[in-house]
């Protein structure tokens, strides 16, 4: 197994573990199963292919679709032609993709199967790109990606490459604004594996089957199959995640090792099949990105007895470094459920004011990280880049939060979402908590609305669980006892469904936007 510590450019890992396991299963998606050694030499032809497209060290080249294992493999051919791969989130709309296409300077595009009719709309809006590849048959007029690939010599270019040069550019998710290009390089990718092997997650092998269902234009879809590969797993590539999905891939292939967000952990705790599916075979699940209620966690316990929980907390612009609460703070009386841990060995991480200046254990601020794995910037926004930081380096993550007196992290939620009634501070997310131990609520968001006494107040928008019933009295009273006066929510709304952006987290712009429609600031 590589020595992060050791290895200057990240496609070596892969070439190590091409060496060290030639035959073993890298990958599997649907009935497709490539070894290691098929998987280095794919590699080699796709860095010699965009190479002879006149692709040049560090240009920008761009993928649309699902998940793929073909997806894998062009990235890391990418990274042995030191190209930068830009993953774009396939369910923005054609205007939105346009400007990451723009924005990137993407000459290349590789589009996953049914994505042609975007690819129409995105050139009506002034992207086009130099080159069109077809990933599974996306348009039989492109070149298909197998064929290229295929095409090409399989000698290893063995190009030059830094440890500062950009490896895969991922754009954040734009739900307060324009998404930004993270440049993410390859130390910052090098310092994740050894970030994550020294918090106690890296303990990976041959014999472990990872699942990768997150979308790979978020960090932790390509994060997960990058590690997967890294340590020498098999990486089964779920193309769209569902619970169904997951429940069959999991007993068809074994799975050992998963990661999910909390709206999909949630989704498999609530679905009939779940306590009859075969899930015996999973050893670890690792769950982040945005905030998860402790009731959920209890259930997928529940669910999966004997299996490792993990909960990790990251950002894009950290490349998922940050912090780990393992399986042993999961249970018992030393137990710290809403903590999302301490931080991994070799990340800083301090609670800190407007200023930038270190608070006391228990008062919330601002969190700041500083680690290797932080990006080297935002692509051309260096005003962007020299905001996202104080001095001395120090990434300034938007989230709130505090250290209890052993050192553990609670995240309150993002400093912009917090909502200011009559003078306090109310976090959505420790309300949203409270909501989630009601035995009728199946989900639970909490904005802060126009009011006229306090400035805002607190509303909650819920989704009743099939078949149940609950007034907004009985919540608002059930909130009560669980919650200081302030923090309740004043009124309650019903819907079907939130609004999620793809890696889970709440869009509560949208469910803002109607209650401040018309006021020239979103405070009151």
């Amino acid at each position: 197994m590589p020595n992060f510590g050791e290895v200057r450019v990240l496609a070596d890992v892969f070439r190590a573990q091409a060496r060290v396991g030639a035959g073993a299963r890298a990958q599997i998606f649907g009935d497709r199963v490539t070894t290691y050694a098929e998987l280095d030499r794919h590699a080699s032809r796709v860095a010699n292919g965009l190479i002879a497209l006149g692709a040049a060290p560090q240009a920008r080249i761009g993928y649309l679709g699902k998940n793929s294992d073909l997806y894998f493999e062009l990235l890391l051919g990418a990274l042995k032609a030191n190209v930068v791969l830009v993953p774009v989130n396939w369910r923005l709309a054609p205007p939105e993709v346009a400007t990451i296409l723009v924005d990137a300077e993407v000459e290349v595009l590789f589009a996953g199967r049914g994505y042609a009719p975007m690819v129409e709309a995105v050139a009506a809006e002034g992207y086009v790109a130099r080159t069109y590849i077809s990933m599974d048959g996306a348009c039989a007029d492109w070149l298909d990606f197998v064929a290229w690939r295929d095409a090409q010599p399989e000698a290893d270019p063995a190009l030059p490459i830094a440890a500062e040069d950009t490896a895969v550019q991922l754009y954040t998710s734009g739900t307060t604004g324009l998404p930004k290009g993270v440049e993410v390089t390859n130390r910052n990718w090098l310092a994740f594996l050894a970030d994550y092997r020294a918090a106690g997650l890296g303990d990976l092998g041959p014999g472990d089957v990872v699942l990768t269902c997150m979308p790979v234009f978020h960090v932790a879809g390509t994060n997960v199959g990058l590690s997967a590969l890294a340590f020498g797993c098999t990486n089964v590539v779920m193309e769209d995640v569902s619970v169904p999905g997951l429940l069959a891939l999991t007993a068809r292939h074994g799975v050992t090792v998963i990661l999910l967000v909390p709206a999909v952990i949630l989704a498999l705790v609530q679905h009939p099949d779940a306590s009859r599916a075969d899930l015996r075979s999973i050893r670890r699940l690792t769950y982040g990105a945005s905030p998860i209620a402790e009731d959920t966690v209890l259930r997928a316990k529940a669910l999966l007895p004997g299996v490792e929980f993990w909960q990790v907390y990251g950002l894009t612009e950290t490349n998922a470094c940050g912090t780990a609460l393992p399986p042993a703070f999961h249970e018992g009386p030393g137990a710290k459920l809403r903590s999302c841990g301490r931080p991994h060995p070799g990340v800083e991480l301090r609670v800190v004011d407007p200023l930038g200046e270190t608070l006391p254990t228990g008062d919330v601020g601002e969190i700041v990280i500083r680690a290797a794995g932080v990006m080297k910037g935002y692509w051309n926004q260096p005003e962007a880049t020299r905001a996202a930081f104080f001095h001395g380096g120090w990434f300034r993550t938007g989230d709130a939060g505090y250290f209890d007196g052993d050192g553990f992290l609670y995240i309150h939620d993002r400093i912009k979402d917090m909502i200011i009634s009559g003078g306090e501070n109310v976090y959505p997310a420790e309300v949203e908590n409270a909501l989630f131990g009601h035995p009728a609520i199946a989900d639970a968001v909490v904005i802060g609305v126009p009011d006229e006494r306090w400035g805002e107040a607190v509303k909650a928008i819920v989704v009743l669980k099939p078949n149940e019933q609950a007034t907004e009295e009985d919540i608002i009273t059930f909130a009560r006892s669980r919650i200081a006066g302030y923090k309740i929510p004043k009124s309650i709304d019903f819907v079907a469904v939130l609004p999620r952006n793809p890696s889970g987290k709440l869009l509560r712009r949208e469910l803002r936007a109607p209650y401040w429609a018309g006021r020239t600031r979103q405070v009151s």
